[in-house]
């Protein structure tokens, strides 16, 4: 893979991770009620959801996703509902009780098992992959350790972007300090979240 695609595809690809969704919305409110590193180290569920759409899109099988209706609908509304589900703990969350959450341990894995299940269920993903990484591998090479090192170069880079939206979050608890601000927080998380999920609902195959 020559440095010209490289170039190309880094700032596409950031551009791609940087862009507000229901797994960087998620992380700026775990990193608002649990703390920048709880929230950092949940995103590992994210990335391991996207490597196996990378995978899966390596390998040819999203053509199954693009060409099954009825697989595509159904992960489309188990995705949408997942979100629905949490936007609606975040509208009834205790502010209040949220101060005590702060002090005590979270399950990271319970955290790590949100972002996956949120990138999981967005069937859209994988379309993506399918989409976007192949416009940048060259097909007179061997595909597979093109696809890797794209996969990993989209993998790191969502990492950041993580930090990111966590950082984000880290000062928005600064902020919204009191248990009013934190109420009107988890509102707004609340509502984009279910946004998002009627979006998904409103997508179709490509």
């Amino acid at each position: 893979m020559d440095l010209a695609t490289l170039t190309l595809f880094v700032p596409a690809c950031f551009a791609l991770n940087m862009a507000p969704g229901p797994n960087n919305l998620l992380s700026v409110s775990n990193s608002t009620r649990y703390g920048y590193r709880r929230a950092c180290m949940a995103g590992v569920g994210r990335l391991l959801a996207f490597a196996g759409m990378i995978a899966l899109a390596s390998a040819g099988l999203a053509v199954v996703l693009q060409t099954s209706e009825l697989l595509f609908y159904g992960i489309k509304i188990v995705g949408a509902a997942y979100l629905f589900y949490l936007a609606w703990q975040l509208w009834r969350a205790d502010p209040g009780a949220q101060n005590a959450v702060e002090g005590a341990p979270v399950g990271m894995l319970a955290l790590a098992r949100q972002e996956f299940l949120v990138a999981a269920g967005n069937p859209k993903a994988i379309l993506i992959f399918t989409a976007f990484l192949p416009q940048f591998v060259d097909p007179t090479r061997a595909v597979t350790p093109q696809f890797a090192v794209l996969g990993a170069l989209f993998l790191m880079l969502e990492w950041i972007a993580i930090s990111a939206y966590a950082y984000m979050g880290l000062h928005m608890r600064r902020w919204f300090a009191e248990p009013r601000g934190k109420r009107i927080f988890n509102r707004c998380c609340a509502g984009l979240l279910s946004a998002a999920a009627s979006v998904l609902l409103m997508a179709r195959r490509a």
